[in-house]
C-alpha cells in the first residue's frame, strides 16, 4: 500500500468534509451513502464504521469482500475533491480500532451509539479530481477539446500565435 496524499488524508480527518461510499448492490447497481465516519488511520488504509449489520452499505461491503469487488470513495470540501477507488479486506467487529469508532460514534451520538462494524479498505486508485486540477489537465492534453471555440483566450491565443 501506498501512502495517501497529505491533502488527502487532511481531508479524511476534517469533520467538514463530505465523505461519500459508493458500493455495488446485488444487482449491480450502485447504491451511495454519505459517511461521516471515513478517516484514514494510518494514511495508507481507509476506514468506517457501520451502524448496523442491515444497512445497504454493510451488506455490500460483506458481498465485495466476498466477490472481490471494488467499492468507490469521493472526499470532497469546497474547490478540492478526490476519487478513491479500492476494495475492503477487513471487518472489524472487536479491537482497538473498532472501540475508537465506537467512541468517536457514543461523542457524536451519545452514550447510547453503538456500531456494527468497522471496515478497511485498501485504496487502489486514487485520482485528484477537483474541477481546477482536471481543468488544467484536460487543457494540457486537449486544449480544443469540448470548449467553445469562440472563447476569448482561445481567439487571443490563436492571434498570438499567428504573429
Amino acid at each position: 500500500m501506498s501512502k495517501l496524499p497529505k491533502e488527502l488524508v487532511d481531508l479524511l480527518k476534517d469533520r467538514e468534509s463530505v465523505k461519500v461510499l459508493a458500493t455495488l448492490n446485488q444487482d449491480g447497481s450502485p447504491h451511495t451513502v454519505i459517511k461521516g465516519s471515513l478517516t484514514t488511520l494510518d494514511g495508507e488504509a481507509i476506514a468506517l464504521s457501520e451502524g448496523l449489520d442491515t444497512y445497504q452499505s454493510n451488506k455490500n461491503l460483506v458481498r465485495s469482500i466476498w466477490f472481490d469487488k471494488s467499492v468507490s470513495i469521493n472526499i470532497t470540501k469546497g474547490p478540492v475533491s478526490y476519487q478513491i477507488k479500492g476494495k475492503p479486506y477487513k471487518c472489524l467487529i472487536t479491537g482497538e480500532i473498532f472501540k475508537q469508532f465506537l467512541l468517536k460514534a457514543r461523542e457524536k451520538k451519545g452514550p447510547d451509539a453503538d456500531i456494527a462494524a468497522v471496515w478497511i479498505i485498501t485504496p487502489e486508485e486514487v485520482r485528484n479530481e477537483s474541477p481546477a486540477i482536471r481543468r488544467k489537465e484536460e487543457e494540457e492534453k486537449r486544449p480544443y477539446f469540448n470548449r467553445h471555440l469562440d472563447r476569448e483566450s482561445l481567439i487571443n491565443r490563436e492571434l498570438s500565435s499567428a504573429r
